[in-house]
């Protein structure tokens, strides 16, 4: 597909390098030529400087003859316009828009058909509901969910004392007495599709699927003990904070805010009435401590500075706070992060990144593309939900019978209102959602898993 990008910023250029290894044909406009020649060097696309919301530039962009434009400018009031002016131009173009602002969001919503959109993101909305989920199991690194809420994917470290340290996959059954399979493993920095014979070890992050109602015997054969997230500090007063106390509130969980600008502290007082604003520095030891960060039950830390935010969470960790969880705005440096006690490691660009590829696929599949897309194993592997329909292969034929590409595999089945950990016995049917997990950008439609 013919695909504009508008916007080289941490969004626009890991689409890009996504999007081109697809094989799409890419054209990125950005204002800053300098920035646009380091991605053209990584990256066989074409680019354009200068204003995106221009007419004349979406022209050089060859706007005409583009199936999708993705506006991902810092300034949503840009991105908004830019979509506009494309809808114009071409009124068969699919327009996303990323939309970062709270006071746009019902506005978004009612004039969505005026404004000319397809499809917004929120990246900072996306990690607020990714680690409230988080917040509400702890003991996962994180959980990615599929089938409507029936099945998951979550993320464990194999540690020294754990039951599964040393342990083959095939015994996994008989420690934690419950039906799972491990579908990824990542082992010093790489990924593996493992099989049956597979042993773990400590320092393994595994990912694991499962049915929902499967996830507390997990937890708890495991010998992870959790208790509800009844008081949670959030560090730093960024749009994600925002958006994640305004729905910890929603479900009863005291909050408390560490924001080192007065302006911003009061800003967030108007905003979130019930929760706690402290004008301070998260950084500090002196300020957490006062602040009761040995009787917390959780700890987030939401600055804009990624460094600031490891300090942050270390710090916790050291100190004994059951769940942290970090907000990174870069994630490329996942040998080091995975050496680091950071707890669960939240993304925005990588969440916001997901739906838009997702997206992306369905226009190119209109039959057969996948339901969502998720990225595990420091991205090195994909989660694929699709849903079976009339064009699928081999419905009603047993998994041992059929043939799938090399590092594939059929995680779980969801059959109606049940969700199957699948043997060689199990079988798909038409209306069933099946969820497979490869190598990062193998899969675009489901037939594609059959060798």
């Amino acid at each position: 597909m013919n695909i504009i990008i508008a916007g080289d910023g941490k969004v626009g250029v890991t689409l890009t390098r996504q999007l081109s290894a697809e094989g799409h044909d890419l054209t990125l406009i950005d204002l800053n030529g300098d920035t646009l020649s380091s991605t053209m060097e990584q990256c066989d696309i074409m680019t354009v400087q200068g204003n995106c919301a221009s007419m004349s530039i979406l022209e050089q962009a060859r706007v005409k003859n583009a199936d999708l434009l993705i506006a991902a400018t810092n300034a949503d009031e840009v991105n908004l316009l830019c979509c506009m002016t494309a809808r114009t131009i071409n009124e068969k173009i699919h327009t996303i828009a990323r939309i970062r602002n709270p006071e746009y969001s019902d506005q978004i919503y009612a004039m969505r058909s005026a404004f000319g959109l397809s499809l917004t993101v929120n990246p900072e909305r996306q990690a607020a509901q990714e680690i409230e989920r988080l917040l509400k199991y702890p003991g996962f690194l994180r959980r990615d969910t599929f089938a409507k809420g029936r099945a998951e994917i979550v993320e464990l470290r194999v540690k020294a004392q754990s039951k599964l340290c040393n342990i083959s996959l095939v015994e996994m059954y008989r420690i934690i007495k419950c039906k799972v399979l491990v579908c990824t493993v990542l082992r010093d920095g790489s990924a593996i599709i493992p099989s049956g014979n597979f042993v773990l070890r400590e320092g393994d992050r595994i990912f694991v699927t499962a049915p929902t109602a499967n996830l507390t015997g997990l937890l708890k054969s495991l010998g992870i003990i959790t208790r509800r997230v009844r008081r949670v500090i959030l560090c730093g007063g960024s749009r994600v904070c925002y958006y994640l106390a305004k729905r910890l509130e929603g479900d009863g969980v005291h909050v408390q805010i560490i924001e080192k600008d007065m302006e911003r502290c009061r800003q967030l007082a108007a905003l979130l009435p019930q929760a706690c604003i402290v004008q301070g520095d998260c950084t500090s030891q002196a300020r957490l401590e006062s602040e009761g960060i040995d009787d917390c039950d959780a700890l987030v830390s939401l600055t804009g500075i990624d460094e600031m935010n490891m300090i942050v969470s270390l710090y916790a960790s050291s100190r004994g706070v059951p769940q942290v969880v970090t907000k990174l705005g870069r994630s490329e440096n996942t040998a080091l992060i995975s050496s680091l006690e950071l707890g669960s490691v939240v993304c925005p660009k990588e969440l916001c990144c997901n739906t838009i590829v997702r997206y992306v696929r369905a226009m190119e599949n209109q039959t057969g593309a996948a339901v969502s897309v998720h990225a595990i194993a420091d991205g090195q592997a994909e989660a694929v939900e699709f849903l079976v329909d009339e064009t699928t292969r081999h419905c009603g034929v047993p998994l041992k019978d059929m043939k799938l590409r090399p590092n594939v595999l059929i995680s779980s089945i969801t059959h109606g209102s049940t969700t199957e950990i699948p043997n060689g016995e199990s079988m798909f049917q038409l209306g069933d959602t099946v969820v497979v997990t490869s190598r990062r950008g193998v899969l675009q439609q489901i037939n594609d898993i059959f060798a």
